[in-house]
């Protein structure tokens, strides 16, 4: 298992776990990003920092530090 930041752009991922806290933790939730969620890397900022990701039909940028606490496993083919 990787974390999220580790995923590149056009690569899909499933969220396992949220390994983050407090406010971040919150936020999160709101937005879908719960366990089994599909995710897909959209894109990167020139800077590298924040990512682009794909999340039930939005896009969500997430910074690179709290990408690092959420566990991601790779898509099983067709999904």
């Amino acid at each position: 298992m990787n974390s999220l930041d580790k995923i590149k752009p056009g690569e899909h991922a499933v969220i396992s776990k949220l390994n983050i806290s407090g406010n971040m933790r919150r936020r999160l939730l709101d937005i879908g990003l719960i366990e089994n969620t599909e995710v897909e890397c959209v894109g990167k900022s020139p800077a590298g920092d924040p990512l682009a990701f794909l999340i039930r039909g939005a896009v969500i940028a997430i910074r690179s530090e709290d990408c690092c606490g959420i566990t991601v496993r790779p898509c099983k083919a067709g999904g």
